[in-house]
């Protein structure tokens, strides 16, 4: 293995100490619990509690970045924040399908912060379990970054295609083949029974509709998992930072729902811009890989990332706003400067 490609692996130790994976995961499991306690009594999420624990959980990463910069400098903060923002962007677009699978599977308003709670848990885990893969990964070569810059190209090409030719995200649940699969070995009620997943109709044991949805919600994370590690591995290699900022990206999501519900279906040129980030990103990941067998190949570095990612961010936000306020202008009439025929 060339010198260059061993000294990019050795690059690949952790600022996570023990104690500080250890508080950062208790702090973790402490919220969920809050979260949990908050989601125990089914009600109406209304805008004033939404905002202000979005604020909350948008404060926490700005906090936890200021103490990686006192304690690791400023190079490591700025793959903190680099990373947070794109893992953000890209939970977005996770909680848009959310919304799309809560209005398929008819979920009350009331049961809507349960299912998402246990959608952002299922999130976390399986986030962890990708991280640890991807670390290994990481550990077995460098060909690993042409790897996941190959998955982030392919996925990105794909989003732009449905994004360019028009095609709205969907959700069709009679194909999903965990619901199909649920369906076959047990009985499903017709209506909802509460916060209750499993209920006991006719003598046996029955799932409720929420049940259903949850699981729908958990096969949805297994595919954005699948996106969201390597995309943030190619702007960090530690494995404790990749973790920070898809749990900080997560956390606030419940919240940031029912603040964005309405605003969610407006963004209309989100997934160009996912596209197009997911793409930089792979390219980033396969210069990186070239780079360390070829040192001539330049690099794109981190403060470059964050510019680019930030920029295309606000340029898909503005196009949004831009085509929707055009579209709600009203006709001109064929008939403006006619007179009426008398």
């Amino acid at each position: 293995m060339p010198a260059e490609a061993t000294l990019l692996l050795d690059n690949l130790e952790t600022i996570g100490s023990p104690q500080l994976w250890t508080i950062t995961v208790a702090a973790l499991v402490a919220l969920l619990a809050l979260d949990f306690m908050l989601t125990r009594r089914p009600h109406e999420v209304r805008i004033r509690e939404a905002v202000g624990w979005s604020v909350f959980y948008l404060a926490l990463p700005l906090v936890f970045g200021v103490y990686v910069w006192l304690s690791f400098g400023s190079g490591v903060a700025t793959e903190f924040f680099t990373g947070y923002v794109v893992e953000k962007s890209l939970s977005v677009d996770n909680l848009f399908v959310f919304m799309l699978l809560l209005s398929a599977f008819a979920v009350p308003t009331a049961l809507a912060q349960r299912v998402l709670l246990y959608g952002i848990i299922g999130a976390l885990v399986l986030r962890a379990i990708f991280i640890a893969l991807g670390a290994a990964v990481l550990q077995s070569g460098t060909w690993a970054f042409l790897l996941f810059g190959g998955i982030l190209i392919v996925t990105a090409g794909k989003i732009l295609k449905d994004a360019l030719s028009g095609k709205e995200q969907e959700v069709d649940i009679s194909s999903m083949r965990t619901i199909r699969l649920l369906r076959r070995f047990m009985p499903v009620t017709d209506d909802y029974r509460g916060s209750r997943l499993v209920v006991r109709e006719g003598g046996r044991r029955a799932l409720t509709p929420l049940a259903l949805a949850i699981v729908a919600v958990f096969a949805t994370d297994i595919v954005f998992a699948v996106d969201s590690v390597p995309a943030v591995y190619g702007v960090t290699e530690d494995p404790f930072l990749v973790f920070a900022t898809n749990a900080f990206a997560l956390l606030g999501l419940r919240a940031l729902y029912f603040v964005l519900r309405s605003v969610l279906a407006k963004l209309r040129h989100l997934n160009h811009g996912l596209g197009i980030i997911l793409a930089f990103i792979g390219i980033k990941l396969v210069l990186h890989w070239a780079h360390g067998v070829w040192t001539w190949v330049p690099e794109i570095p981190t403060p470059v990332s964050l510019g680019a990612i930030v920029a295309i961010l606000a340029t898909v936000t503005l196009t949004s706003v831009y085509a929707n306020r055009r579209d709600a202008k009203p006709a001109p009439l064929a008939t403006a400067g006619r007179t009426s025929g008398r």
